[in-house]
């Protein structure tokens, strides 16, 4: 009498949120992304990268940003409405100081509680300049500041609109940048000293 064989159990494929967490789980450091229903992974970045952010923190902290109305934060999940998964970790952010009340799945935050984003580039600069605007835009990110190591400029992003931001300045060394109001303070930034930060070898 021959045993006839038990059909195998198909497996549930994963979702995308599922196979970031495992990503993440395999690759610690690293950060992985959904962005348009797309998953990216970035690489641990350099020093330089993490002094930019220190450097923009300094002065958002003087300006009196991470108080009582307004916390700066690095590496915070954003829920992002462009896909039913998607989601972003920016390299800083300036939100509301209720950002507790606004938490949404997978450990990230409702875009409402946020007033600015930055982003670094490293080597993965193009989602930061494309991607990444379209998506924080839809998102209705009033700001969004990208420190452009690769081209040596500082773009500010503002009046988010369908498909991406209103207003777009590129500032090159030489210039001073003030933050729109909107994020709670007057904050001023010098080009060429956040892209020297960002040329420090460690």
């Amino acid at each position: 009498m021959s045993a006839t064989a038990k059909p195998r159990a198909q497996r549930k494929p994963m979702t995308l949120l599922e196979e970031a967490d495992l990503l993440m789980d395999r690759l610690p450091g690293w950060r992985a992304e959904i962005i348009g229903g797309v998953l990216t992974v970035t690489a641990l970045p350099d020093i330089s990268h993490a002094v930019v952010l220190t450097d923009l923190m300094r002065h958002f902290i003087a300006a009196d940003l991470d108080g009582q109305e307004t916390e700066v934060i690095q590496r915070i999940g954003l829920w992002l409405p462009t896909g039913p998964d998607d989601y972003a970790i920016p390299d800083l952010a300036i939100v509301d100081a209720d950002i507790m009340e606004h938490q949404r799945e997978n450990n990230c935050y409702g875009p409402e509680a946020f007033r600015l984003i930055v982003e670094v580039t490293s080597n993965n600069y193009n989602n930061d300049l494309r991607n990444k605007v379209a998506a924080y835009a839809e998102a209705k990110i009033p700001v969004y500041l990208i420190v452009n190591r690769k081209h040596g400029r500082v773009h500010v992003l503002t009046d988010p609109a369908a498909g991406g931001y209103d207003t777009h300045r590129v500032h090159a060394p030489g210039e001073q940048i003030t933050v729109p109001d909107s994020i709670g303070a007057k904050v001023t930034l010098d080009v060429a000293e956040l892209l020297a930060a960002g040329e420090r070898k460690g």
